[in-house]
């Protein structure tokens, strides 16, 4: 079942995802093909289809909130552009292919992303199937979680982390924000979208944070035991960079033992959304994944 849905909610985001960002000519068209080549080249589409899900789980129809689907996915995708940098994680391969400043170069590379990120609040701010006082709060938050408080926070907390030896502590708050922080945009962005009250945002939120430890956790483990083909990057890149991690923290055991625990926590706070059926699989599904 969660296999249908988020095919269903990928086709949905990939074809959106085309038309708002159209292929240009002249000067403009080296830009858009840099933006096309990360946009359109793979990727779960998990947050899109959170907030799609949650959304509709909030008594709205998917199809409306899409602007806010895609624009949260060009939000991630700018980051990634940038976290492949030479500056920043150095990473020549994304996704099984070469990252986007292996092709087009730094400079555009980096006006790529600078690109993806604006276009995705000209889109969710412009459209008109939301009322905008839903739509502002929503574009509101998610630029929150996507700033200083929240995704890019995250980043300067993971560089300056490098070759430390960090806390329990200080592990999980930089893995709150910088994994955890859009998928609470996907997942509380889409309840804002529909009007929903406090207590369902505060599950959300809860279904968010549970799921976002547990995703990164199940990734730093992936870094260690993973197969590089199926992952589409090579692994054992955190031990090269002298990252700390919840492997090197606590062993490859207790990490997993923890991505349980975690799982159990996030199927449990679905439980406040009737016909929560896609929320626990892919929550059980994703403590599985091996890619």
């Amino acid at each position: 079942m969660p296999e249908q849905m988020m095919k269903r909610y990928a086709a949905m985001t990939e074809a959106a995802l085309d038309r708002y960002v159209p292929q240009e000519e002249g000067y403009a068209g080296r830009l858009t093909d840099a933006c096309r080549y990360s946009l359109l080249g793979g990727g779960k589409r998990l947050r899109p289809a959170l907030l799609l899900e949650f959304y509709r789980l909030c008594g709205g129809a998917p199809e409306d909130a899409l602007p806010f689907a895609c624009g949260l996915e060009m939000i991630h995708t700018y980051s990634l552009i940038h976290d492949d940098l030479p500056c920043m994680d150095n990473d020549d391969y994304r996704r099984g292919r070469l990252s986007n400043h292996k092709v087009y170069g730094e400079a555009v590379a980096t006006l790529a992303g600078d690109a993806l990120l604006n276009r995705a609040f000209e889109i969710m701010l412009s459209q008109t199937a939301v009322p905008t006082e839903r739509a502002v709060a929503a574009a509101a938050y998610i630029g929150r979680c996507s700033g200083v408080f929240g995704m890019i926070g995250g980043q300067i907390e993971d560089l300056l982390l490098e070759g430390k030896a960090p806390s329990e502590r200080e592990l999980l708050q930089m893995i709150s924000k910088k994994t955890g922080a859009l998928l609470r945009a996907a997942c509380v962005g889409g309840c804002l979208l529909a009007g929903a009250p406090q207590e369902k945002l505060e599950a959300a939120e809860q279904y968010a944070d549970t799921l976002g430890m547990a995703f990164q956790i199940r990734d730093d483990l992936l870094d260690v035991i993973g197969d590089s083909a199926a992952l589409g990057k090579a692994t054992g890149s955190d031990a090269a960079k002298q990252k700390s991690t919840f492997v090197s923290l606590c062993g490859q055991e207790e990490c997993q033992r923890r991505v349980d625990d975690l799982t159990v926590r996030a199927v449990r706070a679905a439980g406040a959304f009737e016909g929560n059926g896609f929320l626990t699989a892919l929550a059980r599904q994703l403590a599985r994944r091996d890619h």
